[in-house]
């Protein structure tokens, strides 16, 4: 029987450098696809913003389209993560709620391009990469829904409500939020608009006793 072979030094650096090409492509691609709308760019323009030559995007790539559902099957895990993370640092649903809704717009303030890629795949008819944001809306609403039956449980959100309401609801109000922030080219701080957000919620949401609390 043979023994695991490790990779040697040459073929670590190669699989870096592959790594790396492929990433530097992606997030070319999203300022692209952010700057001139998906439909209008091309493959060359992708490349250029990359620094690699056109040939090389099809290495990694079948097309543009391919980039777009690779990019949101990226990007999924790793704001999901970054999700998941500020949540679990909190002990109360409420403060879970200011965590995650706090993190959510900082991660789109942080990459304005991705921030404007995503709103406007997401309210598209025909999406390209339905199944990858249909995967992390679900993983969205989930996240909210746990914290919303916590808050219940904890007597902090009304047990009259919905939870598939108040899901929604909290979703469209952060939606529109960031839609709000795009149209507005990003002149004002938008992760200054998370506790405001989040009280506003709680108003409409919350117990008596949370509310006097």
């Amino acid at each position: 029987m043979r023994g695991l072979e490790l990779p040697t030094e040459g073929e670590a650096i190669s699989t870096k450098a592959k790594n790396d090409k492929y990433h530097r492509i992606l997030e070319a691609a999203v300022t692209v696809f952010a700057q001139s709308g998906f439909h209008e760019s091309t493959i060359s323009q992708i490349a250029r913003a990359a620094g690699v030559a056109d040939g090389t995007i099809y290495l990694y790539f079948k097309n543009k389209d391919d980039i777009l559902v690779h990019f949101f099957n990226y990007k999924t895990r790793q704001v999901f993560a970054c999700f998941r993370e500020e949540v679990d640092h909190a002990q109360t649903a409420v403060d879970k709620l200011r965590n995650l809704i706090r993190r959510h717009l900082d991660e789109f303030q942080k990459d304005r391009f991705m921030a404007v890629l995503y709103q406007a795949e997401t309210h598209r008819i025909n999406r390209l990469a339905e199944d990858q944001i249909h995967e992390m809306h679900k993983m969205y609403l989930d996240l909210i829904a746990e914290i919303v039956e916590q808050g219940q449980v904890e007597g902090a959100i009304r047990r009259d409500l919905y939870v598939g309401l108040v899901k929604r609801y909290i979703i469209g109000g952060v939606d529109e939020v960031i839609n709000t922030w795009l149209h507005s080219d990003g002149n004002y701080d938008l992760t200054s608009m998370a506790d405001p957000l989040v009280d506003l919620f709680i108003r409409g949401i919350g117990t008596q006793q949370e509310l006097n609390g």
